[in-house]
């Protein structure tokens, strides 16, 4: 065998060795708006009332995804996520789900954010982020935890449902002076990560096309700090239901669910989870697709 075939052989084998470590040593992380989640469907939201067919449609959509790491929204119980997720995770609601916070819980269905987490990936859970100042919000607290690599930093996550009715330009409406002050909250909360040199990730439905050039949101959001939107570049393929035609799909132009993070964490460019248009006509899934990324490090 010649010098050069041999360093060949050599260079192939050391390259698929790496790929193979950095893949089993990577964390799949998603984001997932499931869409009025519930197991006591309310008749004032028709899309949470979901068949067994239902269930089971999500639930092989979620075995497909097959992620370490889901920052969900607009979840109201663990039982109606258990039977999309299955018992391989480890679920943290918000707070706000928490009996001491009944004055802040709505009396039929709550949109809980938290996070589903492998059971093999080594977490600590924090309190939550409150994105809202009044004492009474029943809305917008980020579900706030931390994942702990071997041998590494911990990452923060953040998991979010951000205010609607805002998602372009800014305007003095109410609906953009709120999320203006969440924004806001969320930059001294990365401004505290990265004064204490913390690596972090922010996940979740932000209800705001940040990636439009020069978007005022982002800008408040990320003022005077160094955070990246991964999903800047990500393309949008999801095909929800059409609210005007049930028996077509809609494919929305621009994307709300992010992620964003710290420039010291390794992550790999997001990209939306598709559902196939046949299931999206026949079964009730969500308006939303789930968003993932790979993370490198060794978590288990």
């Amino acid at each position: 065998m010649s010098t050069t075939i041999f360093r060949t052989i050599f260079v192939t084998l050391a390259a698929l060795w790496t790929f193979s470590a950095q893949a089993e040593n990577s964390l799949k992380i998603s984001t997932w708006n499931m869409e009025w989640l519930t197991s006591k469907p309310s008749k004032q939201f028709p899309s949470s009332d979901r068949s067994a067919e239902d269930f089971a449609t999500l639930a092989k959509h979620a075995a497909q995804l097959d992620s370490d790491v889901i920052a969900f929204q607009e979840v109201n119980d663990k039982t109606a996520l258990k039977r999309v997720i299955g018992d391989e995770y480890q679920i943290f609601f918000s707070d706000r789900s928490k009996p001491q916070y009944r004055l802040q819980q709505f009396g039929d269905i709550n949109q809980y954010t938290g996070f589903a987490i492998k059971k093999s990936v080594r977490v600590s859970d924090k309190p939550d982020f409150s994105l809202d100042s009044r004492d009474n919000s029943k809305l917008r607290f980020a579900s706030y935890l931390m994942v702990k690599p071997q041998n590494s930093q911990p990452i923060h996550l953040l998991s979010v449902h951000l205010k609607a009715r805002c998602s372009g330009a800014y305007n003095n409406s109410r609906d953009c002076q709120t999320l203006k002050r969440q924004g806001e909250k969320i930059n001294q909360w990365i401004i505290e990560r990265e004064n204490a040199d913390e690596r972090y990730i922010i996940l979740g439905d932000f209800n705001h096309n940040l990636a439009y050039r020069g978007d005022w949101f982002w800008q408040t959001m990320t003022d005077d700090t160094k955070a990246q939107l991964t999903s800047k570049k990500t393309k949008t393929l999801c095909k929800v239901k059409s609210r005007n035609n049930p028996n077509k799909t809609h494919r929305f132009r621009s994307l709300i669910d992010h992620i964003v993070a710290s420039e010291t964490v390794s992550l790999s460019a997001p990209k939306q989870y598709v559902f196939p248009s046949q299931d999206v006509l026949s079964y009730k899934l969500s308006d939303h697709c789930p968003l993932t990324a790979e993370l490198n490090g060794n978590y288990n």
